[in-house]
């Protein structure tokens, strides 16, 4: 008689997640923020299929492992401390490996598992060097998540394309991130401006030329493991130089804008909104850590542009412009500014291709609602609040509809409305002599920063608690492999 065929190998019951809790309809960070809210104690157990077997001793080392590596990618790639936990929480309780506490710092994450009151706890933890926003690689971790909450990756596998993701090379090349480094400096100087006449352009490519040079000598200083203050210090300095020295001609060619291009182009948007999504989270920790962080890069910022200033104005520099800028002095011209600034930042911040349409119309939705509350006499902190507010909503439902982070929908979507205008106003004060005015200027640029990520936070909110949830993608069917139902 033939011999049967063996049976293929399939993983076993603890390699292969069930679903993760709850509501299946709901995506895994609403079910698993008000687990990371409730006590470990009281949190309840992630339902088991009927007859499966429980974990052996050596599968949750290799979940810890995975959810350890998780929260390391997304940590590194911009994401906020309460995500990066849900997402190692939803990663554990979909292996069944529980009852576990994921913490997360601001360069440190880990992961712990008590087994029994008889068994000795595990723990796992690693650090994360140098945080930088890269939203393709964040992208592409929520999707993984995704995909291991709703069921049918193995651990192994799971964690093979982790590692493919950590490997994988930024999607734009060097020169297209150099052009993008310019042109979000050079679209600063239209937002701000709103003029298209001849002086306008002259203005818009000194500010380009002024963040190339800019981004060159950062390099150039980054090369030599030097700290990132002195980057931003040598980065702000010629496009101080360039609007001195278009204020010495006759030709009437506003300084002042160029050096304000410069500050969009430098200010640290995602930190400055990280860190306060941090705080309003309760992470006080990670919150003051990101916070001083955005501080020591602005400390530099403003140092390398005073340190210009103060020569310049010491000279005869005329660097005065308009005390606050025009919300809508050419419309349609700084509308398409703001669209062209986010799509620039989105660039930068590595955001996927297919995700950039979504991000402009998102931004300019943001800025046409500054600009009407502006315009209609709204305070502008106040307008700034209530744009990045509808930026938030927007980008959690842009985000539930692909099935993807909110963070690449919303932060790049921020860029027009950052305070780089009254944050110069501020400085050119304190040069000028006028401690009380530089210090009412930074006072109103922290406020509308603190604005924006209040805004941001209150709209995520909003769309968890009242937008209805997508079903997320099933995960493909593998042949000859056992699948939970």
């Amino acid at each position: 008689m033939p011999q049967q065929a063996p049976a293929p190998e399939v993983p076993t019951d603890g390699d292969r997640p069930g679903p993760a809790d709850g509501d299946a309809e709901a995506p895994w960070p609403d079910r698993m923020l008000p687990l990371l809210r409730t006590p470990t104690a009281d949190r309840r157990l992630a339902p088991a299929p009927s007859g499966a077997e429980p974990p052996g001793t050596a599968e949750p080392a290799r979940v810890l492992e995975l959810a350890l590596l998780v929260g390391e990618l997304l940590l590194a790639s911009g994401e906020a401390a309460e995500d990066v936990e849900a997402a190692m929480l939803a990663v554990a309780r979909a292996y069944r490996v529980h009852p576990c506490d994921p913490q997360v710092t601001f360069t440190r994450v880990s992961i712990s598992y008590q087994p029994g009151s008889s068994g000795p706890p595990l723990t796992a933890e690693c650090s994360v060097r140098r945080p930088a926003g890269d939203y393709a690689r964040l992208a592409a971790v929520f999707r993984l998540v995704t995909e291991i909450t709703a069921g049918g990756i193995a651990v192994r596998d799971a964690h093979d394309r982790l590692v493919a993701v950590h490997r994988r090379d930024r999607r734009y090349s060097v020169r297209v991130l150099l052009l993008c480094c310019g042109l979000l400096a050079g679209a600063a100087t239209l937002l701000v401006g709103g003029r298209t006449d001849a002086r306008a352009w002259l203005v818009f490519a000194s500010a380009v030329v002024a963040a190339l040079a800019g981004d060159r000598l950062s390099a150039l200083v980054a090369r030599h493991d030097l700290p990132p203050f002195y980057q931003f210090v040598v980065a702000a300095a010629p496009a101080a130089v360039i609007g001195i020295l278009l204020s010495f001609n006759g030709l009437h060619l506003r300084g002042s804008v160029v050096i304000t291009g410069g500050l969009f182009a430098l200010l640290p948007g995602w930190p400055m909104v990280a860190a306060a999504q941090d705080g309003l989270a309760g992470f006080y920790l990670t919150a003051a850590a990101r916070l001083l962080e955005a501080f020591y890069l602005m400390a530099g910022v403003v140092i390398g542009v005073m340190t210009v200033l103060y020569v310049g104005v010491n000279n005869g520099a005329d660097l005065a412009a308009q005390d606050v800028p025009a919300a809508a002095v050419n419309p349609p011209l700084q509308l398409a500014a703001a669209v062209l600034l986010t799509l620039a930042f989105a660039v930068l911040l590595n955001t996927e291709p297919g995700t950039l349409p979504a991000v402009m119309l998102n931004s300019a939705a943001g800025w046409t609602t500054y600009g009407v509350l502006a315009n209609a006499g709204v305070e502008p902190i106040l307008a700034t609040g209530l744009a990045a507010g509808l930026v938030g909503l927007s980008g959690q439902l842009m985000a539930r509809c692909r099935g993807s982070s909110a963070l690449p929908h919303v932060t790049a979507a921020l860029g027009p409305l950052l305070p780089g205008s009254v944050l110069y106003f501020g400085m050119l004060a304190f040069v000028r002599g006028q401690p009380e005015t530089g210090l009412s200027g930074i006072g109103r640029a922290a406020a509308m920063a603190m604005a924006l990520a209040i805004g941001v936070n209150l709209g995520r909110e909003l769309a968890r608690l009242f937008l209805p949830a997508s079903r997320p993608a099933p995960p493909p069917r593998r042949q000859g492999g056992r699948h939970r139902r």
